[in-house]
Protein backbone atom coordinates (compact mmCIF):
# COMPACT_ATOMS: atom_id res chain seq x y z
CA UNK A 1 0.00 0.00 0.00
CA UNK A 2 1.10 3.44 -0.94
CA UNK A 3 1.37 6.85 1.18
CA UNK A 4 -2.09 7.96 0.47
CA UNK A 5 -2.65 11.96 -0.24
CA UNK A 6 -1.75 14.13 2.65
CA UNK A 7 -3.18 17.66 2.09
CA UNK A 8 -0.55 19.60 3.37
CA UNK A 9 -3.07 22.24 5.64
CA UNK A 10 -5.42 20.46 7.60
CA UNK A 11 -8.87 21.54 8.45
CA UNK A 12 -8.73 22.87 11.61
CA UNK A 13 -10.99 21.23 14.22
CA UNK A 14 -13.24 22.08 17.12
CA UNK A 15 -12.13 22.11 20.46
CA UNK A 16 -14.67 18.93 21.61
CA UNK A 17 -15.21 17.34 24.23
CA UNK A 18 -12.34 14.94 24.01
CA UNK A 19 -9.72 17.84 24.21
CA UNK A 20 -11.59 18.93 27.81
CA UNK A 21 -10.89 15.35 28.50
CA UNK A 22 -7.19 15.72 28.11
CA UNK A 23 -7.07 18.51 29.90
CA UNK A 24 -8.60 17.38 32.91
CA UNK A 25 -6.65 14.09 32.89
CA UNK A 26 -3.31 16.47 32.67
CA UNK A 27 -4.67 19.38 35.32
CA UNK A 28 -5.58 16.03 37.48
CA UNK A 29 -1.97 14.87 37.24
CA UNK A 30 -0.71 17.84 38.54
CA UNK A 31 -2.81 18.55 41.44
CA UNK A 32 -1.57 15.19 42.51
CA UNK A 33 2.33 15.60 41.97
CA UNK A 34 1.32 18.90 44.15
CA UNK A 35 -0.72 16.84 46.61
CA UNK A 36 2.58 13.99 46.64
CA UNK A 37 5.22 16.65 46.77
CA UNK A 38 3.84 18.42 49.27
CA UNK A 39 2.87 15.09 51.36
CA UNK A 40 6.45 14.07 51.43
CA UNK A 41 7.90 17.82 52.17
CA UNK A 42 6.57 18.45 54.87
CA UNK A 43 8.92 20.18 57.72
CA UNK A 44 10.94 21.51 54.61
CA UNK A 45 11.83 25.07 55.05
CA UNK A 46 11.44 25.73 51.22
CA UNK A 47 8.18 23.29 50.99
CA UNK A 48 6.58 26.19 48.59
CA UNK A 49 9.64 26.39 46.29
CA UNK A 50 10.03 22.17 46.21
CA UNK A 51 6.31 22.08 45.23
CA UNK A 52 6.43 24.67 42.14
CA UNK A 53 9.64 23.13 40.70
CA UNK A 54 7.98 19.31 41.22
CA UNK A 55 4.86 21.03 39.51
CA UNK A 56 7.50 22.28 36.31
CA UNK A 57 8.70 18.16 36.68
CA UNK A 58 5.96 16.64 36.40
CA UNK A 59 4.92 19.09 33.48
CA UNK A 60 8.28 18.19 31.51
CA UNK A 61 7.23 14.82 32.38
CA UNK A 62 3.81 15.18 30.22
CA UNK A 63 5.47 16.65 27.44
CA UNK A 64 8.33 14.00 26.74
CA UNK A 65 5.31 11.13 26.91
CA UNK A 66 2.99 13.04 24.81
CA UNK A 67 6.32 13.86 22.04
CA UNK A 68 8.95 11.15 22.91
CA UNK A 69 7.45 8.15 23.21
CA UNK A 70 6.05 8.25 19.38
CA UNK A 71 9.49 7.55 18.30
CA UNK A 72 9.48 3.77 20.08
CA UNK A 73 6.04 2.21 19.17
CA UNK A 74 5.01 4.98 15.94
CA UNK A 75 6.92 2.92 13.13
CA UNK A 76 5.02 -0.63 14.87
CA UNK A 77 1.60 1.19 14.33
CA UNK A 78 2.65 2.67 11.14
CA UNK A 79 2.98 -0.81 9.84
CA UNK A 80 -0.45 -2.15 11.41
CA UNK A 81 1.80 -4.68 13.88
CA UNK A 82 -0.15 -3.54 16.26
CA UNK A 83 -2.83 -0.58 17.17
CA UNK A 84 -2.25 2.42 18.60
CA UNK A 85 -4.29 1.83 21.91
CA UNK A 86 -1.68 -1.58 22.26
CA UNK A 87 0.95 0.51 21.57
CA UNK A 88 0.11 2.71 24.28
CA UNK A 89 -0.61 0.00 26.80
CA UNK A 90 3.17 -1.71 25.98
CA UNK A 91 5.02 1.91 25.93
CA UNK A 92 3.41 2.95 29.55
CA UNK A 93 4.58 -0.69 31.11
CA UNK A 94 7.71 -0.40 29.63
CA UNK A 95 8.28 2.96 29.77
CA UNK A 96 7.28 2.92 33.92
CA UNK A 97 9.47 -0.18 34.25
CA UNK A 98 12.47 1.64 32.51
CA UNK A 99 11.82 4.51 34.63
CA UNK A 100 11.06 2.71 37.65
CA UNK A 101 13.59 0.16 37.40
CA UNK A 102 16.65 0.67 35.77
CA UNK A 103 16.41 4.65 35.87
CA UNK A 104 19.01 4.80 38.37
CA UNK A 105 19.80 7.00 41.85
CA UNK A 106 22.05 9.32 40.71
CA UNK A 107 21.46 11.88 37.58
CA UNK A 108 23.82 14.47 36.26
CA UNK A 109 21.72 17.78 37.79
CA UNK A 110 23.70 20.12 34.77
CA UNK A 111 22.46 17.63 32.09
CA UNK A 112 25.72 16.73 30.10
CA UNK A 113 27.67 19.17 31.43
CA UNK A 114 27.12 22.07 29.37
CA UNK A 115 27.51 24.83 32.04
CA UNK A 116 30.15 25.36 34.62
CA UNK A 117 28.95 24.99 37.87
CA UNK A 118 31.35 26.92 39.79
CA UNK A 119 30.80 30.06 38.21
CA UNK A 120 26.92 29.82 39.54
CA UNK A 121 26.68 32.18 42.58
CA UNK A 122 24.91 30.58 45.23
CA UNK A 123 22.14 27.84 45.73
CA UNK A 124 19.20 30.10 45.00
CA UNK A 125 20.75 30.90 41.61
CA UNK A 126 20.99 27.31 40.75
CA UNK A 127 17.61 26.67 41.49
CA UNK A 128 15.96 29.16 39.84
CA UNK A 129 18.19 28.11 36.53
CA UNK A 130 17.33 24.82 37.11
CA UNK A 131 13.58 25.53 37.57
CA UNK A 132 13.37 28.22 34.14
CA UNK A 133 15.22 25.12 32.00
CA UNK A 134 12.31 22.57 33.20
CA UNK A 135 9.55 25.00 32.39
CA UNK A 136 11.22 25.94 29.12
CA UNK A 137 11.72 22.51 27.54
CA UNK A 138 8.46 21.86 29.08
CA UNK A 139 6.59 24.27 27.47
CA UNK A 140 8.93 23.93 24.05
CA UNK A 141 7.77 20.43 23.90
CA UNK A 142 4.21 20.99 23.95
CA UNK A 143 4.06 23.23 21.26
CA UNK A 144 5.86 20.76 19.55
CA UNK A 145 3.64 18.42 20.21
CA UNK A 146 0.76 20.66 19.49
CA UNK A 147 2.15 20.86 15.45
CA UNK A 148 3.06 17.54 15.40
CA UNK A 149 6.42 17.68 15.33
CA UNK A 150 9.00 15.56 17.13
CA UNK A 151 11.78 16.80 18.68
CA UNK A 152 14.49 15.74 21.18
CA UNK A 153 13.49 16.37 24.59
CA UNK A 154 17.63 15.84 25.69
CA UNK A 155 18.24 19.07 23.43
CA UNK A 156 15.07 20.92 24.53
CA UNK A 157 16.29 20.77 28.29
CA UNK A 158 19.98 21.29 27.14
CA UNK A 159 18.47 24.79 25.77
CA UNK A 160 16.86 25.56 28.58
CA UNK A 161 19.66 25.18 30.99
CA UNK A 162 22.16 26.76 28.73
CA UNK A 163 19.58 30.07 28.35
CA UNK A 164 19.03 30.00 32.08
CA UNK A 165 22.49 29.66 32.29
CA UNK A 166 23.64 32.51 30.13
CA UNK A 167 21.20 34.43 31.86
CA UNK A 168 22.44 34.10 35.22
CA UNK A 169 26.19 34.32 34.85
CA UNK A 170 27.06 35.27 31.32
CA UNK A 171 28.02 33.56 28.25
CA UNK A 172 31.59 32.09 29.90
CA UNK A 173 29.38 29.67 31.57
CA UNK A 174 28.70 27.74 29.11
CA UNK A 175 31.18 24.90 27.97
CA UNK A 176 30.41 25.74 23.88
CA UNK A 177 32.71 22.42 23.13
CA UNK A 178 30.49 20.58 24.95
CA UNK A 179 27.24 22.94 22.93
CA UNK A 180 29.38 21.94 19.84
CA UNK A 181 28.91 18.73 20.09
CA UNK A 182 25.21 18.47 20.85
CA UNK A 183 24.84 20.40 17.37
CA UNK A 184 26.76 18.63 15.08
CA UNK A 185 24.47 15.97 16.54
CA UNK A 186 21.58 17.93 14.45
CA UNK A 187 23.12 16.22 11.20
CA UNK A 188 25.06 13.11 12.58
CA UNK A 189 21.96 11.50 14.31
CA UNK A 190 19.25 11.52 11.66
CA UNK A 191 21.91 10.78 8.77
CA UNK A 192 23.06 7.96 10.48
CA UNK A 193 19.55 6.78 11.28
CA UNK A 194 18.66 7.55 7.71
CA UNK A 195 21.77 5.23 6.25
CA UNK A 196 21.51 2.53 8.31
CA UNK A 197 17.56 1.89 8.21
CA UNK A 198 18.18 2.02 4.47
CA UNK A 199 21.24 -0.45 3.88
CA UNK A 200 18.86 -2.88 6.04
CA UNK A 201 15.50 -2.52 3.84
CA UNK A 202 17.85 -2.36 0.67
CA UNK A 203 19.30 -6.01 1.72
CA UNK A 204 15.91 -7.08 2.49
CA UNK A 205 14.61 -6.16 -1.14
CA UNK A 206 17.30 -8.04 -2.52
CA UNK A 207 17.82 -10.97 -0.41
CA UNK A 208 13.64 -11.91 0.04
CA UNK A 209 11.64 -9.52 -1.47
CA UNK A 210 12.94 -9.60 -4.99
CA UNK A 211 13.27 -13.80 -5.48
CA UNK A 212 11.50 -15.27 -7.42
CA UNK A 213 10.69 -17.73 -4.47
CA UNK A 214 10.17 -15.58 -1.20
CA UNK A 215 8.86 -18.12 0.89
CA UNK A 216 12.06 -20.02 0.94
CA UNK A 217 14.12 -16.85 1.08
CA UNK A 218 12.28 -16.16 3.70
CA UNK A 219 13.24 -19.46 5.92
CA UNK A 220 16.71 -18.79 5.26
CA UNK A 221 17.06 -15.05 5.85
CA UNK A 222 14.55 -13.89 8.46
CA UNK A 223 15.97 -15.73 11.39
CA UNK A 224 19.33 -14.35 10.95
CA UNK A 225 17.32 -10.46 10.53
CA UNK A 226 15.74 -11.48 13.93
CA UNK A 227 18.60 -12.81 15.98
CA UNK A 228 20.68 -9.35 14.36
CA UNK A 229 17.86 -7.50 16.17
CA UNK A 230 17.97 -9.72 19.26
CA UNK A 231 21.46 -8.95 19.39
CA UNK A 232 21.31 -5.55 18.75
CA UNK A 233 18.87 -5.01 21.27
CA UNK A 234 20.22 -7.13 23.89
CA UNK A 235 23.34 -4.81 23.96
CA UNK A 236 21.37 -2.02 23.38
CA UNK A 237 19.47 -2.72 26.72
CA UNK A 238 22.55 -3.52 28.60
CA UNK A 239 24.69 -0.88 27.53
CA UNK A 240 21.97 2.19 27.78
CA UNK A 241 18.38 0.79 30.22
CA UNK A 242 20.00 -1.58 32.74
CA UNK A 243 23.37 0.73 32.90
CA UNK A 244 22.17 2.06 36.31
CA UNK A 245 21.86 -1.36 37.57
CA UNK A 246 24.42 -3.85 35.80
CA UNK A 247 27.68 -1.77 35.04
CA UNK A 248 29.98 -3.55 31.99
CA UNK A 249 31.64 -2.63 28.80
CA UNK A 250 30.72 -2.30 25.55
CA UNK A 251 32.56 -6.08 24.82
CA UNK A 252 30.69 -7.71 27.74
CA UNK A 253 27.25 -6.37 26.46
CA UNK A 254 27.73 -7.65 22.95
CA UNK A 255 29.13 -11.25 24.17
CA UNK A 256 25.81 -11.15 26.00
CA UNK A 257 23.72 -10.28 23.28
CA UNK A 258 25.28 -12.59 21.07
CA UNK A 259 24.77 -15.36 23.15
CA UNK A 260 20.96 -14.54 23.17
CA UNK A 261 21.10 -13.88 19.89
CA UNK A 262 22.66 -16.95 19.09
CA UNK A 263 20.14 -19.11 21.19
CA UNK A 264 16.85 -17.21 19.82
CA UNK A 265 17.96 -18.16 16.37
CA UNK A 266 17.81 -22.04 17.12
CA UNK A 267 14.57 -21.51 18.42
CA UNK A 268 12.80 -19.76 15.86
CA UNK A 269 14.34 -20.84 12.73
CA UNK A 270 12.08 -23.88 12.74
CA UNK A 271 9.00 -22.03 13.80
CA UNK A 272 9.46 -19.44 10.84
CA UNK A 273 10.09 -21.92 8.58
CA UNK A 274 6.73 -23.55 9.71
CA UNK A 275 4.97 -20.35 9.36
CA UNK A 276 6.81 -19.24 5.72
CA UNK A 277 5.34 -22.71 4.51
CA UNK A 278 2.12 -21.87 4.82
CA UNK A 279 1.96 -18.41 3.28
CA UNK A 280 1.38 -17.55 -0.21
CA UNK A 281 4.24 -16.57 -2.06
CA UNK A 282 3.69 -12.80 -1.47
CA UNK A 283 5.62 -9.59 0.00
CA UNK A 284 2.33 -8.98 2.19
CA UNK A 285 2.62 -12.37 3.69
CA UNK A 286 6.69 -12.35 4.06
CA UNK A 287 5.61 -8.82 6.01
CA UNK A 288 3.56 -10.85 8.58
CA UNK A 289 6.64 -12.58 9.81
CA UNK A 290 8.12 -9.43 11.37
CA UNK A 291 5.19 -8.49 13.29
CA UNK A 292 6.01 -10.32 16.69
CA UNK A 293 9.84 -8.88 16.29
CA UNK A 294 8.32 -5.39 15.90
CA UNK A 295 6.26 -5.49 18.91
CA UNK A 296 9.16 -6.85 20.89
CA UNK A 297 11.19 -4.23 19.51
CA UNK A 298 8.79 -1.37 20.38
CA UNK A 299 9.01 -2.70 24.44
CA UNK A 300 12.16 -2.83 24.58
CA UNK A 301 12.44 0.79 23.10
CA UNK A 302 10.28 1.91 25.71
CA UNK A 303 12.24 0.19 28.53
CA UNK A 304 14.99 1.48 27.55
CA UNK A 305 13.19 4.98 26.52
CA UNK A 306 12.30 5.39 30.22
CA UNK A 307 15.30 4.17 31.82
CA UNK A 308 17.49 7.27 30.49
CA UNK A 309 15.05 9.46 29.27
CA UNK A 310 13.59 9.79 33.02
CA UNK A 311 16.46 11.97 33.93
CA UNK A 312 15.37 14.75 31.16
CA UNK A 313 12.08 15.38 33.73
CA UNK A 314 13.51 14.42 36.84
CA UNK A 315 17.36 15.27 37.17
CA UNK A 316 16.74 19.05 37.36
CA UNK A 317 13.96 18.43 40.16
CA UNK A 318 16.45 15.98 41.74
CA UNK A 319 19.13 18.85 41.36
CA UNK A 320 16.50 21.67 43.19
CA UNK A 321 15.87 18.79 45.84
CA UNK A 322 19.35 18.28 46.69
CA UNK A 323 20.38 21.71 46.72
CA UNK A 324 17.23 22.66 49.52
CA UNK A 325 18.31 19.92 51.54
CA UNK A 326 22.21 20.26 51.45
CA UNK A 327 22.30 23.72 50.99
CA UNK A 328 25.29 23.13 48.28
CA UNK A 329 25.26 23.01 44.59
CA UNK A 330 26.87 19.59 43.21
CA UNK A 331 27.14 17.90 39.55
CA UNK A 332 25.35 14.58 40.79
CA UNK A 333 22.22 13.91 42.96
CA UNK A 334 20.99 10.81 44.31
CA UNK A 335 17.02 10.73 43.45
CA UNK A 336 14.34 10.23 45.93
CA UNK A 337 11.81 7.81 44.84
CA UNK A 338 9.01 10.10 45.06
CA UNK A 339 11.06 11.98 42.32
CA UNK A 340 11.34 9.03 40.09
CA UNK A 341 7.49 8.28 40.23
CA UNK A 342 6.73 11.86 39.25
CA UNK A 343 8.78 11.52 36.15
CA UNK A 344 7.98 7.88 35.29
CA UNK A 345 3.88 8.10 35.62
CA UNK A 346 4.09 12.05 33.98
CA UNK A 347 5.20 10.40 30.93
CA UNK A 348 2.89 7.62 31.26
CA UNK A 349 0.36 9.28 31.75
CA UNK A 350 1.05 12.17 29.22
CA UNK A 351 1.47 9.33 26.40
CA UNK A 352 -1.88 8.37 27.55
CA UNK A 353 -3.62 11.69 26.67
CA UNK A 354 -1.46 13.42 23.63
CA UNK A 355 0.95 10.59 22.50
CA UNK A 356 -1.37 9.57 19.59
CA UNK A 357 -1.17 12.69 17.52
CA UNK A 358 2.65 11.88 17.16
CA UNK A 359 2.54 8.07 17.07
CA UNK A 360 0.34 8.82 13.92
CA UNK A 361 2.81 10.99 12.30
CA UNK A 362 5.96 9.38 13.03
CA UNK A 363 4.07 6.07 11.66
CA UNK A 364 2.04 6.83 8.81
CA UNK A 365 2.28 10.95 8.23
CA UNK A 366 5.76 10.79 6.54
CA UNK A 367 6.03 7.68 4.51
CA UNK A 368 4.03 4.90 4.18
CA UNK A 369 5.65 1.75 6.41
CA UNK A 370 4.99 -2.18 6.71
CA UNK A 371 6.12 -4.44 8.88
CA UNK A 372 9.62 -4.93 6.86
CA UNK A 373 10.33 -0.94 6.62
CA UNK A 374 9.32 -0.70 10.73
CA UNK A 375 12.07 -3.23 11.04
CA UNK A 376 14.40 -1.58 9.11
CA UNK A 377 13.78 1.13 11.29
CA UNK A 378 13.72 -0.37 14.51
CA UNK A 379 17.20 -1.81 13.96
CA UNK A 380 18.77 1.27 13.31
CA UNK A 381 17.30 2.89 16.25
CA UNK A 382 19.48 0.58 18.21
CA UNK A 383 22.01 0.04 15.84
CA UNK A 384 22.85 3.91 15.37
CA UNK A 385 22.83 4.28 19.03
CA UNK A 386 25.37 1.54 20.26
CA UNK A 387 27.98 2.52 17.06
CA UNK A 388 27.85 6.68 18.05
CA UNK A 389 27.98 5.92 21.99
CA UNK A 390 31.03 4.05 21.25
CA UNK A 391 32.46 6.73 18.99
CA UNK A 392 31.60 9.11 21.70
CA UNK A 393 29.11 10.68 18.76
CA UNK A 394 26.26 13.00 20.79
CA UNK A 395 23.18 11.58 19.16
CA UNK A 396 19.62 11.93 19.95
CA UNK A 397 17.02 8.78 19.84
CA UNK A 398 14.37 11.08 18.27
CA UNK A 399 16.84 12.53 15.17
CA UNK A 400 17.84 9.02 14.78
CA UNK A 401 14.53 7.14 14.79
CA UNK A 402 12.98 10.00 12.55
CA UNK A 403 15.83 10.18 10.64
CA UNK A 404 15.79 5.99 10.12
CA UNK A 405 11.54 7.02 8.59
CA UNK A 406 12.91 9.63 6.59
CA UNK A 407 15.64 7.17 5.02
CA UNK A 408 13.47 3.78 4.40
CA UNK A 409 11.17 6.55 2.29
CA UNK A 410 13.88 8.24 0.24
CA UNK A 411 15.17 4.91 -0.80
CA UNK A 412 11.88 3.66 -1.91
CA UNK A 413 11.74 6.99 -4.14
CA UNK A 414 15.08 6.31 -5.43
CA UNK A 415 14.37 2.82 -6.62
CA UNK A 416 11.20 4.11 -8.11
CA UNK A 417 12.99 6.32 -10.53
CA UNK A 418 14.74 3.42 -11.24
CA UNK A 419 11.19 1.91 -11.98
CA UNK A 420 10.48 4.90 -13.91
CA UNK A 421 13.64 4.02 -16.20
CA UNK A 422 12.41 0.27 -16.79
CA UNK A 423 9.11 1.90 -17.92
CA UNK A 424 11.02 4.56 -20.39
CA UNK A 425 12.97 1.33 -21.64
CA UNK A 426 10.24 -1.03 -22.05
CA UNK A 427 8.25 2.31 -24.16
CA UNK A 428 11.08 2.25 -26.77
CA UNK A 429 10.59 -1.37 -27.00
CA UNK A 430 7.34 -1.30 -28.01
CA UNK A 431 7.78 1.62 -30.58
CA UNK A 432 10.75 -0.53 -31.39
CA UNK A 433 8.29 -3.74 -31.84
CA UNK A 434 5.62 -1.07 -33.98
CA UNK A 435 8.23 0.12 -35.97
CA UNK A 436 9.53 -2.88 -37.43
CA UNK A 437 6.03 -4.27 -38.31
CA UNK A 438 5.63 -0.88 -40.27
CA UNK A 439 8.64 -1.73 -42.07
CA UNK A 440 7.57 -5.45 -42.22
CA UNK A 441 4.41 -3.82 -44.28
CA UNK A 442 5.88 -1.67 -46.34
CA UNK A 443 8.61 -4.26 -47.72
CA UNK A 444 5.78 -7.05 -48.46
CA UNK A 445 3.84 -3.53 -50.35
CA UNK A 446 7.15 -2.93 -52.58
CA UNK A 447 7.55 -6.75 -53.22
CA UNK A 448 3.81 -6.94 -54.05
CA UNK A 449 4.37 -4.38 -56.28
CA UNK A 450 7.34 -5.33 -58.13
CA UNK A 451 5.44 -8.54 -59.19
CA UNK A 452 3.07 -6.48 -61.05
CA UNK A 453 3.57 -5.50 -64.74
CA UNK A 454 3.14 -2.09 -64.47
CA UNK A 455 4.14 -0.10 -61.52
CA UNK A 456 3.38 3.33 -60.47
CA UNK A 457 6.61 5.38 -59.80
CA UNK A 458 4.57 8.20 -57.14
CA UNK A 459 3.74 4.96 -55.11
CA UNK A 460 7.21 3.15 -55.19
CA UNK A 461 8.72 6.63 -54.26
CA UNK A 462 6.15 7.03 -51.62
CA UNK A 463 6.76 3.44 -50.30
CA UNK A 464 10.96 4.29 -50.10
CA UNK A 465 10.16 7.33 -48.03
CA UNK A 466 7.63 5.45 -45.55
CA UNK A 467 10.75 2.97 -45.31
CA UNK A 468 13.53 5.52 -44.23
CA UNK A 469 11.55 7.25 -42.01
CA UNK A 470 11.07 4.36 -40.58
CA UNK A 471 14.48 3.09 -40.50
CA UNK A 472 15.48 6.65 -38.93
CA UNK A 473 12.73 6.15 -36.03
CA UNK A 474 14.53 2.08 -35.21
CA UNK A 475 18.08 4.20 -35.36
CA UNK A 476 16.97 6.77 -32.96
CA UNK A 477 15.45 4.04 -30.46
CA UNK A 478 18.55 2.27 -30.99
CA UNK A 479 20.30 5.73 -29.91
CA UNK A 480 18.19 6.35 -27.23
CA UNK A 481 16.65 9.49 -28.65
CA UNK A 482 13.28 8.08 -28.70
CA UNK A 483 10.31 10.68 -28.99
CA UNK A 484 7.30 9.80 -26.80
CA UNK A 485 4.22 10.99 -27.13
CA UNK A 486 2.37 13.79 -25.05
CA UNK A 487 0.07 11.33 -23.58
CA UNK A 488 3.54 8.98 -22.50
CA UNK A 489 5.53 12.41 -21.54
CA UNK A 490 2.53 13.13 -19.45
CA UNK A 491 2.21 9.48 -17.73
CA UNK A 492 6.02 9.09 -17.35
CA UNK A 493 6.43 12.75 -15.71
CA UNK A 494 3.23 12.05 -13.28
CA UNK A 495 5.21 8.68 -11.95
CA UNK A 496 7.97 10.38 -11.51
CA UNK A 497 7.03 13.24 -9.29
CA UNK A 498 5.20 10.85 -7.14
CA UNK A 499 6.70 11.02 -4.09
CA UNK A 500 6.18 8.34 -0.73
CA UNK A 501 7.48 10.91 1.80
CA UNK A 502 5.58 13.55 2.70
CA UNK A 503 7.86 17.25 2.33
CA UNK A 504 5.49 19.14 4.59
CA UNK A 505 6.60 16.94 7.43
CA UNK A 506 9.86 16.94 6.32
CA UNK A 507 10.10 20.97 6.13
CA UNK A 508 8.35 20.99 9.35
CA UNK A 509 10.30 18.17 11.13
CA UNK A 510 13.62 19.94 10.03
CA UNK A 511 12.71 23.72 11.06
CA UNK A 512 11.35 22.04 14.72
CA UNK A 513 14.81 20.52 15.24
CA UNK A 514 16.72 23.61 14.08
CA UNK A 515 15.18 25.83 16.65
CA UNK A 516 14.84 23.67 19.63
CA UNK A 517 18.08 24.49 21.65
CA UNK A 518 17.86 28.12 20.68
CA UNK A 519 13.42 28.46 21.15
CA UNK A 520 13.71 26.99 24.90
CA UNK A 521 16.99 28.58 25.63
CA UNK A 522 15.68 31.84 25.07
CA UNK A 523 12.51 30.71 26.57
CA UNK A 524 14.38 29.70 29.90
CA UNK A 525 16.36 32.58 29.77
CA UNK A 526 12.86 35.09 30.07
CA UNK A 527 11.58 32.39 32.97
CA UNK A 528 15.31 33.09 34.77
CA UNK A 529 14.63 36.64 35.37
CA UNK A 530 10.80 36.16 35.71
CA UNK A 531 11.13 33.34 38.27
CA UNK A 532 14.17 35.80 40.14
CA UNK A 533 11.80 38.79 40.18
CA UNK A 534 9.27 37.21 41.39
CA UNK A 535 11.64 35.45 44.83
CA UNK A 536 14.15 38.09 45.01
Amino acid sequence: MELKSIKDIKSAEKFGIADIMKLLGAFSFILVVIWYASHLSSGMPEKTLLIVAAIFGGYMALNIGANDVANNVGPAVGAQAITIFGAVIIAAIFEASGSLIAGGDVVGTIKNGIINPTLIKDTNTFIWIMMAALLAGAIWLNLATAFGAPVSTTHAIVGGVTGAGIAAAGFDVVSWGKMGEIVSSWVISPFLGGVIAAAFLLFIKKMIIHQDDKRLAAKAYVPIMIALMTWAFSTYIILKGLNHLVHTNFFAAAVIGLIVAIALFLFTKPAIARMADSLPNTREAVNKLFNIPLIFSAALLSFAHGANDVANAIGPLAGIYDALVSGGISTKASIPMWVMVVGAMGIVVGLALYGPKLIKTVGSEITELDQIRAYCVAMSAALTVIVASQLGLPVSSTHIAVGAVFGVGFLREYLMRDRVKEVEEDLQQIKLDQEMEKLEEYKHSLESLGKLKKVDPFLVKNLMSKINEEKAIIRHVYEGELELSKVEKKALKAVKKHELVKRSALKMIIAAWLITVPASGLLAAIFYFMIRGILL
